[in-house]
């Protein structure tokens, strides 16, 4: 049994300051560094590092950034040879600026990303048979997206759409082809057209997903937690309690965990417990890929912090 994701590749160039950032002003950063990052790899790594083959379907430059993403991939144990290195444009890169109480902004520069197109969803065909899920993202361009939750329903293989970045314009029939969705708070708001920040207005968010299609919809709520509607059952898991420095990834970490204890035969409630502790953790180290916790860390972590699910 193995994973596909099918998404971005990124090399992200973070700064560390106080605060963020108003709009024309200038701030003095006390710390800059290099980390392995885009959506997708990231799921990919958080997926492998808890013992899921995972295969890692996309574009990078063929540049020394891509032969380093690529390098960085294989070494977290994800299987690259369906990673095209495009001649044609740069690797994809993302500058975040991360404030002192973790919150960030993140500016993210597709290049071979954005030209991921009907060829690399080729690529995903052959690796259906033995799949349990596709996850998907929206780094890359989303006709290809759609067009790889389609071959993926076809082949009867689960799909998890991560909607980010937040976007208004995904269209009517892509819903009906995701099984599961996990919008955060500011994805879930564009979706659906309402504020989004509260258990009561998930909910709300959540029964108008599902009308358009969607069977299990995970809207994430920050440090409030995570509620949970499925066609039978609703459920709200509120937030480990954590020391957050840096959210970047956490969603990320968040889908692979998911999409691992799912396809390792772990009934939703405790996929969405492995889910979150993976997201917590990750918001405790700096970066992106390197944030990501092993299985043996989730493991320990979970025995530390017993869950009240509500």
């Amino acid at each position: 049994m193995s994973l596909i994701v099918f998404g971005s590749i990124n090399l992200d160039l973070v700064t560390k300051t106080p605060r963020l950032p108003l709009p024309g002003e200038s701030l003095t950063g006390h710390n800059f560094f290099t980390a392995f990052g885009g959506k997708g790899a990231n799921q990919a790594v958080m997926a492998a590092r808890l013992g899921m083959m995972t295969y890692m379907v996309g574009r990078v430059g063929n540049d020394s950034f891509g032969q380093e993403l690529l390098g960085s991939l294989q070494e977290s144990g994800v299987i690259c040879d369906r990673v095209f290195l495009d001649p044609s444009i740069h690797s994809g890169v993302a500058v975040i600026t991360v404030e002192d109480s973790g919150e960030n902004t993140i500016i993210l520069v597709p290049g071979a990303n954005g030209q991921v197109n009907q060829t690399d969803v080729a690529q995903i065909n052959p690796l259906f048979s033995d799949a349990f899920a596709l996850l998907l993202q929206l780094e890359v361009p989303l006709p290809a997206v759609k067009a790889a939750a389609e071959n993926a329903r076809k082949a009867g293989v689960k799909v998890i759409l991560d909607p980010a970045p937040a976007q208004v314009n995904v269209p009517a029939d892509f819903y009906p082809l995701v099984d599961i969705i996990t919008p955060n708070e500011t994805e879930a708001s564009l979706l659906v057209g309402f504020p989004v920040n509260s258990p009561e207005t998930a909910a709300k968010a959540a029964k108008e997903l599902q009308r358009r299609g969607v069977e299990i919809v995970l809207v994430t709520l920050g440090a409030k937690g995570v509620f949970c509607a499925t066609k039978d059952d609703d459920f709200f898991l509120p937030a480990f309690s954590v020391e957050a420095i840096d959210t970047v990834a956490a969603g990320d970490a968040f889908n692979g965990a998911i999409a691992t204890a799912l396809a390792t035969g772990l009934p939703l409630r405790e996929a969405v417990v492995w889910g979150a502790a993976a997201g917590a953790l990750a918001t405790t180290k700096v970066g992106a890929q390197s944030s990501l916790c092993d299985r043996a860390t989730l493991e320990k972590f979970l025995a530390e912090h017993p869950v009240n699910i509500l």
